[in-house]
């Protein structure tokens, strides 16, 4: 019984080791059909020459060898230093702030080495294209950038890194970035100046013994968008540069510089900034060509120049950082103020002046007294004069007239009873030259401020259009 199911066994086991047999015959059978099929003239199957690079079963970890070899190490340990070129093509310059003292930009960062390691067979010399998740399993440079306070990587959809490998071992490293680097910014010329900014590119553990950073074309390593523009600033020029940095620490490093020209644009700071404070300047001219007597009309129109001055002084400064130096901008601005106050305080000097004078001449008009003998008619109309009341006088009319003509009618009353007496006459036209004297001021205020203003602007356009 135990025979007869050992013979069924074996011969089951035959079997199937025949039919497995025969299905490997026929698969090969049927490949060199085609293939001599595809020899034929005239066939219309193209026959490629197996490329392990794309193999659909072969894993890309099996094929690079990473189990092989210690990736935590750069290549070419313990050798010469390995060279890394770089190159960077700008995507967009998104802000510069002035207040913060920095600038945003977005780039896409490229990076080419050689790693043998990473060499692998293939017939056609393709090379393979990996996402981010290849990365972390094999050596990359450890590049930073230097003074930046913001940074990240895009990762919508996907993390935005490319990692593309040659038969040889060639490596292309691509990522985009954002990125928030320092600028130091000299505002000494704000609103006319010109800013230099630049990116600095660096490796953070490796010296330039193990890793040498370079642009690979040069200054033709650094590509632009032509579309590339700022609401402020117009971008005169971008260039490369390549330095050594040194830390007390560690050492040398080599250090990649992407360096950027802005020149501002003036035409927004002409209209919110300069026009109104030159116009306000102007408007307080203005209270020269008003007569000093119209106090509701000049003093007003000053005290609204000098805090429409203040306003916009007010807010240039709120939106510029606190540096410890005069910027272009406040010197123009305070001197237009300056003039403005100066308005001010000129008409309140023609006030004053116009007071004292006014004083003098009511005091000139005092009746002088006589002493000794007196001519008889000066007696009688001096005794009437003294005898008049003042308040009888109104009704033949004085009380139409103001202080100054009530005192002009009676010197006039008493000098033409005077009869050959000599006293010091007090004319309309001494009254006029006293007047034409204070009113000089305003003549020469309306020739003095504008001209000092216009001298003011020439020199500093002059200075700071340079």
């Amino acid at each position: 019984m135990h025979a007869d199911v050992s013979f069924l066994l074996c011969a089951c086991f035959l079997s199937t080791g025949a039919l497995q047999t025969c299905s490997q015959t026929r698969s090969k059978r049927e490949t060199t059909r085609k293939e001599r099929e595809a020899r034929k003239p005239g066939s219309t199957l193209l026959m490629r020459s197996p490329d392990v690079t794309k193999a659909p079963f072969t894993k890309s970890e099996q094929l690079l060898k990473l189990d092989d070899h210690d990736f935590t190490m750069r290549p070419g340990f313990g050798g010469a230093a390995i060279p890394v070129g770089v190159d960077v093509q700008l995507e967009s310059l998104d802000t510069i702030s002035e207040v913060d003292m920095d600038f945003t930009i977005t780039l896409y960062l490229r990076h080419y080495w050689k790693d043998e390691r990473l060499s692998f067979p293939s017939n056609t010399n393709q090379s393979m294209t990996f996402d981010g998740r290849l990365v972390k399993k094999i050596w990359v440079p450890d590049t930073f950038f230097v003074h930046s306070k913001r940074s990240f990587i895009h990762d919508t959809t996907t993390e935005n890194v490319m990692l593309r490998v040659h038969p040889d071992g060639k490596v292309l490293y691509s990522l985009r970035v954002t990125v928030t680097a320092m600028c130091n910014m000299d505002l000494s010329h704000f609103p006319l100046d010109t800013q230099t900014c630049s990116l600095e590119i660096e490796s953070y553990a490796y010296t330039d013994d193990d890793l040498m950073l370079y642009w690979k074309r040069g200054n033709k390593s650094l590509q632009t968008d032509e579309q590339i523009s700022l609401s402020q600033f117009l971008i005169q020029e971008f260039h490369t540069t390549t330095k050594l940095a040194f830390y007390s620490s560690t050492g040398w490093y080599n250090r990649l510089y992407i360096n950027f020209t802005l020149r501002r644009h003036i035409f927004f700071f002409l209209l919110q900034t300069y026009f109104p404070a030159t116009l306000m300047v102007m408007l307080s001219w203005v209270s020269f060509w008003i007569d000093r007597r119209a106090v509701p009309a000049r003093v007003p129109l000053g005290i609204m120049t000098v805090l429409t001055m203040s306003t916009i002084i007010t807010g240039v400064n709120a939106s510029m950082p606190r540096v410890s130096y005069i910027k272009a901008v406040d010197i123009y601005l305070w001197v237009s103020f300056v003039f403005v106050f100066l308005s001010v305080i000129e008409y309140a000097a023609v006030n004053y002046l116009s007071t004292l004078q006014e004083r003098k001449i009511q005091s000139s008009r005092q009746l002088p007294c006589s002493c000794g003998m007196t001519h008889p008619g000066q007696m009688m109309m001096s005794s009437s004069y003294s005898d008049m009341d003042m308040m009888t006088t109104g009704n033949y009319g004085m009380s139409e007239l103001n202080g100054d003509k009530q005192e002009q009618f009676l010197v006039h009353l008493v000098l033409d009873n005077e009869k050959g007496t000599q006293r010091p006459a007090v004319t309309s036209q001494n009254r006029n030259s006293s007047l034409i004297d204070t009113h000089a001021i305003d003549t020469y205020s309306r020739v003095i401020f504008p001209g000092a203003y216009s001298l003011f602007n020439i020199i500093y356009w002059s200075i700071y259009l340079q």
